[in-house]
């Protein structure tokens, strides 16, 4: 054990220590918010912050970080905590509700005056929890991981659906018994009505000229390539030369990488045509500013869609994805809302025909898969938690 495992440890100890102390709630309401384990600033916890702050001046709203965002943090005027400080557990324990979009660990201690409402992050392409039969992270056996997902959920009080269909996998993958708000992601309700004012303000924003397209690559991590727990590996299934000789004249291409990959894509030679924006806290603007997505295993997909604009699947290791890795709920060959091309001449094919179209309306396949995952999505999510909120808090 080295120096620093060994202090992280100690650490720890300490830290779960101190989630002993019975700390009474504070007198003031007050939300802790947390987004993709204190990595971001982002998602559906700050939607629901953008709307307490509007609505609730006198609420206390606390952002949980790393360290690493503190500079962000304080340019934006944000109350936090930094995530694994003694301040953090004396906020967190003080407060009556924590917004969270990911699984907290083990040994954090909920106390009983406390309630969590769960966003997660996504409606499940990829099997789940209980879903997944032989579980290959880090760190973890099938059988515990099954155990800690199910006595985690269940600390959940509330936890947000997008649709009926994502409702029903909670329910199972999870073990998940307390309640489950169907209404949508509130990161989403930016997609009910963009505006040209707000994509060209975004695109501005990110230094992207107005008049180019926009193709967004937001690929997913795989169970299987990691560096240790927690923190996996990519590397990109296409030449990025190649790619901007085929669609770099009018065309830029956003790199998305998921929030668990550690390691960075190289864009020295790329400047004006490939950008890496895995760190922009909304992925909502990035949807708006994009032309087309192009995915693979990521549930981006069922958010993009509620742009109805066209989305390519890129498979490239679907054989191994599809038997060796966690599986689907879909079937992937029928189910999708989009061509699938598992080489790279097909992607490039599709993405040339993708950007020629810029409404999918009249795409009968397309629009089966809207009314079954999207039209659920009024814009008005956020508030419907911030009214759930408000319950909580009454009666305290």
């Amino acid at each position: 054990m080295n120096l620093i495992t060994f202090l992280e440890k100690v650490k720890r100890r300490l830290l779960t220590y101190n989630f002993k102390i019975n700390y009474k709630p504070y007198k003031q309401k007050t939300v802790i918010f947390e987004s993709f384990g204190g990595r971001q600033i982002s998602d559906s916890p700050l939607a629901i912050y953008e709307e307490l702050k509007k609505s609730h001046p006198d609420y206390q709203l606390v952002w949980v970080i790393n360290k690493e965002l503190e500079k962000l943090a304080q340019a934006n005027g944000y109350d936090y905590v930094i995530r694994g400080s003694f301040k953090w557990v004396k906020v967190i324990e003080k407060a009556q509700i924590w917004v969270e979009n990911a699984r907290l660990p083990q040994w954090v201690r909920k106390p009983e005056h406390v309630k969590i409402i769960q966003t997660w992050h996504g409606t499940p392409l990829k099997k789940l929890g209980l879903d997944i039969e032989n579980v290959m992270m880090p760190g973890t056996t099938t059988e515990k991981y099954h155990e800690n997902f199910v006595q985690e959920a269940n600390r959940w009080d509330y936890l947000i659906s997008p649709n009926e269909y994502a409702t029903q996998i909670f329910r199972k993958a999870f073990g998940y018994e307390n309640k489950i708000l169907e209404i949508g992601y509130p990161r989403n309700d930016e997609l009910a009505q963009p505006s040209e004012a707000l994509i060209n303000k975004i695109k501005q924003r990110l230094g992207i000229p107005a008049n180019k397209k926009v193709v967004l690559y937001a690929p997913t991590y795989r169970d299987n390539q990691f560096f240790t727990k927690g923190k996996y590996s990519f590397q990109l299934p296409f030449d990025l030369k190649q790619m901007q000789a085929a669609f770099g004249k009018d065309t830029v291409l956003l790199l998305r990488m998921h929030y668990l990959i550690s390691n960075a894509v190289d864009l020295s030679d790329m400047e004006g045509f490939a950008y890496d924006v895995s760190s922009y806290s909304n992925i909502s603007d990035l949807y708006l500013i994009s032309d087309l997505l192009v995915t693979d295993y990521s549930s981006v997909f069922f958010d993009y869609a509620y742009l109805k604009r066209p989305i390519v699947f890129f498979p490239y290791d679907f054989e191994v994805y599809k038997d060796e890795l966690r599986g689907f709920y879909l079937n992937y060959t029928k189910d999708l809302p989009g061509e699938i091309a598992y080489d790279v001449d097909a992607l490039l094919a599709n993405i040339a025909h993708g950007l020629q179209v810029t409404d999918m309306t009249s795409d009968e396949n397309f629009m089966k898969f809207y009314n079954r995952f999207c039209k659920i999505n009024a814009g008005n999510a956020s508030k419907r938690v911030v009214e759930e909120i408000d319950d909580i808090l009454k009666e305290r």
